[in-house]
């Protein structure tokens, strides 16, 4: 085939895999608020405000819909918002807010990313989260080479 073809498919393969994690992303979240608010956006604000910004990212409508649907039919995967702590470097508190279907799974995520980076995982977030103010959130992306922080 060539050297050409190589080329295009890593290309493409790159493209594609990125628009599935977002679109993944955001049909979890239309979910969780479909399923919470009703899956009516005229009448969940926040579902309309989600369905916007899925929009602006370019998420196919089809994908948008099948989310909707799934929330309203009540069957198939239950996401559910979990919230974990610990203590980052220097000792600063750190909550982390997840999505998930499979707390297990999750749980021991969050603790990799904590033992990775010589930090301290304590426990769900339970009992410090009424002692801390929402302040900043960050999005945590990962590299290859190293983790970065995107404050938002």
């Amino acid at each position: 085939m060539g050297r050409k073809f190589e080329v295009r498919k890593i290309s493409m393969a790159k493209t594609a895999g990125a628009k599935t994690k977002v679109y993944s992303k955001y049909g979890k979240e239309i979910y969780v608020v479909a399923k919470n608010g009703g899956t009516d956006p005229q009448a969940n604000l926040a579902l309309r405000r989600l369905i916007e910004k899925a929009k602006k990212d370019q998420v196919p409508s089809h994908v948008i819909d099948k989310a909707i649907d799934k929330a309203a039919g009540g069957a198939g995967e239950d996401y559910v918002p979990a919230r974990y702590e610990g203590f980052g470097p220097g000792g600063c508190m750190v909550i982390v807010d997840c999505l998930t279907d499979n707390n297990n799974r999750t749980i021991t995520d969050v603790r990799n990313c904590f033992t990775k980076t010589c930090s301290l995982y304590t426990s769900d977030a339970a009992d410090e989260e009424v002692s801390v103010d929402l302040c900043r959130r960050s999005n945590i992306k990962k590299t290859r080479k190293s983790h970065y922080i995107n404050k938002t």
